[in-house]
């Protein structure tokens, strides 16, 4: 099994709140589909969450009930999106349905831990494919937290143990600079606990999981002996279906561990 995270820069405008890129998704579920392989799913907000998760401070948890409603709206807004990811995997020939990670997961302090897998067990046992997503959730310490797609992946990276990670983006890789603001930025081919230090933190768009570097933190630690995790861009034709064959793609690849 292939776990892919479709990032939020691919299905939605990140400068745009609530945007939805329909034809790129319409056209990365036709590649998973074509590809033949047995995939579990999971997506970033987006501007769908990003912009208003920004705006009210939610990574901070509860610090101002005037907060609420922005959970209360986020959540509706993050659902939303899901629906229209999982209507263009039903177009596509592909069973799929909606698990928001509020019905699996409980966070601490930030930190995502396990409720109950059984229903994405049952689901994958019955060859329908779970679609988790970015989401505001409950947080025992702080009341609620963002959980990134990121987290969600790294979770699922520990249950399941898939034999490839593929993240995909609106760029070819990570880059040791921000490459929509710096045109002299190197792709990294490869990324490795010793080459992590020269990725910069910078980020072009608001974005309350971390940034770049967070990436590649969370890439590595999705890394095992037998399993790489590579990052392709997904506004290229051809090339998620690629990667899903195991085809070499422009991209980056993750290996060896944090």
């Amino acid at each position: 099994m292939i776990l892919i995270k479709l990032g939020g820069s691919i299905i939605t405008d990140k400068s745009q709140y609530r945007t939805f890129n329909r034809y790129a998704v319409s056209r990365l579920c036709g590649e998973i589909k074509n590809s033949g392989e047995s995939v579990l799913m999971v997506h970033g907000a987006g501007s769908f969450g990003h912009i208003l998760a920004k705006k009210y401070s939610l990574q901070d948890g509860l610090t101002d009930f005037g907060q609420v409603p922005a959970v209360a709206r986020v959540q509706y807004d993050v659902r939303e999106l899901n629906l229209m990811v999982i209507k263009e995997m039903l177009n596509a020939g592909i069973p799929a349905m909606s698990v928001p990670p509020g019905s699996c997961f409980m966070m601490d302090n930030g930190k995502l831990t396990v409720g109950d897998s059984e229903i994405i067990r049952s689901a994958l046992h019955m060859s329908i494919m779970p679609v988790m997503f970015g989401d505001v959730v409950f947080d025992r310490s702080t009341g609620f937290g963002i959980c990134s797609g990121d987290q969600i992946v790294e979770v699922l990276c520990r249950i399941y143990s898939p034999k490839k990670v593929v993240f995909v983006s609106d760029v070819d890789g990570l880059y040791d600079t921000n490459p929509k603001s710096n045109p002299n930025s190197n792709l990294l081919t490869e990324v490795t606990s010793e080459i992590l230090g020269r990725i910069s933190d910078e980020s072009s768009v608001d974005d309350v999981t971390g940034g770049v570097r967070a990436k590649a933190e969370a890439m590595l630690r999705m890394t095992a002996a037998e399993r790489d995790c590579i990052l392709v861009n997904g506004s290229v034709p051809g090339r998620l279906y690629s990667s899903l064959k195991g085809e070499r793609v422009i991209s980056t690849t993750a290996r060896g561990g944090l």
